[in-house]
């Protein structure tokens, strides 16, 4: 055996040998090691971030040049922090404190030292940054946005966090990611792909040349260029219209689920974060408790819909074969049960359906709503069959679009109930609000624009998105894949005539706009919030649904006012001054756009700041109120 044992020592040395040199030179490539060669000093090269355009092939975003200057710690050499400080402008508390947090992060890596320095200060630091060792000018793109709207859709770019560096390895320190809207979204098709170039090092530390000739350097790429679904011109007009108002405006295309506009007010210029001035001004919006301009009311916002709802109900009532087009209900100033009533203004009785939508009749809609959960043989499974419908529709849960952001809406379901009462301890008429869109209900603008798009459609809608191409390449198939409701089609044309008759002969009458045949649905909402921990009714939200042209639509519109008193007031009018600016281009009804312009709810919105007793419809406020809704008469209980 003795005499195998040298050479199985050898043969075992062999293998050890020609393992470790596998692991060099094939498995641990030169290039890896050149991250973590100190001799080699790595510079990134930014590549172009993809620009973004309008529907129209508008441009909304491009780029400028900025110039960061960067630090790798362990290199930097005793240098007079003065004169660095002034060419900077910055003070030494802030040098100590950014070449401190460098140094934490990684003593020899490159670091962003002082970011988004202007052409000026690059020139004139640029003659003398041979004295300060350790330091570096980077070129970098910075976002430009080519006008001041859709703040909220575009979003902005910003200084990754530590959290994302150790997620995605992609991205270093003083790196840019999208942080909102379109620039999140679509952060790897905008971003590109950074290029990279070694620099040997001398044992002086001084730069020497190309590491190897530059055979491992690599060339940036560009980010692709992507076009977005919104109308950039309706999307200036809408945020015009909105000026001075809190509020929310989504329109869709039904044809296709793309979204025309995503308005959130107040809005904000996207170029207040761009550059150096991004972090004082971002602090500056992000601390308004009161205008909340970095709040996406659009996305986030979760209103009940109040009036528009009914006709999903009307629906829900002729898909379920409780109620016919013919059937009618009494009114008498409203629906009374038990010791409550759900108030109602006066208008013609009885009411069949076509009536009930164009009168917005709470009455009518308590009835149909009644029969739906009874018909089934408890609240409970009624409640159920209802919620299936309901929901079909994208409300009550997230609609899947492209956006990062959203609010899933609340829709009860019998286990909502169940929990909240207690199992068999609750009867329909404890959800009647259900039955007018208010109570427990609640939905974002974005949903009650697609809950259109669908009835537009006559019972199918696409996933709404914000992107229509990038770079001329195909969406993703779920956005161009239909989803219908639980509604069959022949229920559509008797609600689809009823929003039509509301803008021929009902609550919407006098926002007609000649030659478009619009169908749409106003819609009040109760306003409350808590002042000094006590429940205080507000001014009701303005509410407005509309889609147009009534036969091959081409948008679909939800607009909420906050604090806009009802649906036909605020809403209601800019839905009809949208609309018609996107069909015809221009504007015929000018006596609504000069209301809407010359008229301010700044102050509805300082009220619970004033200190001072306020008023709503000339009555005081109290903990709780019981109002008569002036049109589209919401629930509205009545003391015993």
């Amino acid at each position: 055996m003795r005499q195998f044992l040298l050479f199985f020592t050898i043969v075992c040395v062999g293998l050890i040998f020609i393992s470790r040199l596998f692991y060099l030179q094939i498995y641990n490539s030169p290039t890896n090691n050149l991250y973590e060669d100190n001799a080699i000093r790595k510079v990134y090269d930014y590549p172009k971030r993809g620009f973004v355009y309008d529907r129209n092939g508008t441009l909304l975003v491009s780029n400028q040049t900025s110039y960061d200057v960067m630090v790798i710690p362990q290199e930097v050499k005793p240098l007079d922090t003065l004169e660095f400080c002034n060419l900077l402008k910055i003070d030494k508390a802030t040098f100590l404190k950014t070449y401190n947090k460098a140094y934490h992060y990684s003593p020899r890596l490159p670091s962003v030292f002082v970011s988004h320095l202007s052409k000026a200060d690059y020139a004139v630091l640029q003659e003398k940054m041979r004295k300060f060792e350790g330091f570096y000018i980077q070129k970098r793109s910075l976002r430009h946005y080519e006008a001041s709207i859709g703040a909220n859709v575009l979003g902005d770019i910003g200084e990754v966090n530590l959290r994302t560096i150790e997620k995605d390895p992609y991205y270093k320190m003083g790196d840019l990611i999208g942080k909102q809207g379109v620039e999140l979204s679509y952060e790897e098709e905008l971003r590109g792909k950074k290029g990279i170039k070694f620099i040997q090092k001398n044992r002086f530390n001084k730069n020497i040349g190309p590491y190897k000739d530059g055979i491992f350097d690599t060339l940036p790429e560009a980010g692709k260029d992507i076009t977005i679904t919104i109308d950039a011109q309706l999307q200036a007009y809408g945020e015009k219209l909105m000026e001075h108002k809190h509020g929310g405006i989504i329109a869709i295309e039904p044809s296709t689920g793309e979204i025309l506009t995503m308005i959130s007010a107040p809005t904000y210029n996207p170029n207040a974060l761009v550059g150096r001035k991004r972090s004082k001004n971002f602090t500056k919006l992000y601390v308004d408790s009161i205008a909340k301009p970095l709040y996406d009311r659009g996305l986030l916002a979760q209103y009940p819909p109040g009036s528009p709802f009914k006709v999903l109900n009307a629906l829900i009532g002729l898909q379920e074969g409780v109620v016919t087009t013919n059937d009618k209900f009494t009114c008498s100033h409203g629906y009374r049960y038990g010791n409550r009533k759900m108030g109602c203004h006066g208008h013609i009785s009885p009411a069949n359906m076509n009536i009930g939508i164009y009168e917005s009749c709470n009455a009518y809609f308590a009835n149909v709503y009644r029969r739906i959960i009874e018909k089934y043989d408890t609240p409970y499974e009624g409640m159920n069959v209802w919620n299936k419908h309901v929901t079909s529709f994208g409300l009550g849960d997230y609609l899947g679009y492209d956006l990062r952001i959203g609010s899933p809406g609340r829709i009860p379901s019998g286990d909502f109930y169940d929990k909240w009462y207690g199992k068999n301890r609750w009867r329909t008429t404890f959800t009647l609000s259900n039955a007018i869109g208010q109570g427990e209900i609640e939905a974002t603008p974005i949903q009650l624009a697609n809950m259109v798009a669908a009835i537009a459609n006559r019972g199918y809608f696409f996933t709404p998105h914000i992107i229509k191409s990038i770079e001329d390449q195909p969406i993703d198939s779920k956005y161009t894949t239909p989803r219908h409701t639980t509604i069959d089609k022949r229920n559509f044309e008797p609600v689809i005539q009823g929003m039509f008759d509301v803008y021929n002969k009902g609550t919407a009458a006098s926002l007609q706009v000649k030659d478009i045949e619009i169908c749409g649905k106003t819609g009040t909402a109760e306003n409350f919030v808590k002042i000094d921990g006590k429940k205080t009714q507000l001014t009701d939200h303005s509410i407005f649904v509309a889609f147009a042209p009534k036969d091959n639509p081409k948008i679909a519109i939800a607009v909420f006012v906050e604090n806009g008193y009802w649906g036909s007031r605020f809403a209601g009018k800019i839905a009809s001054l949208m609309i018609e600016k996107y069909i015809n281009g221009t504007i015929s009804r000018t006596d609504l756009e000069k209301w809407i312009l010359t008229h301010s709810l700044e102050h509805e919105y300082a009220k619970p700041y004033s200190g001072e007793p306020f008023k709503i419809n000339g009555q005081t406020t109290l903990e709780v109120i019981d109002l008569k809704d002036n049109n589209d008469n919401k629930i509205l209980p009545t003391k015993p």
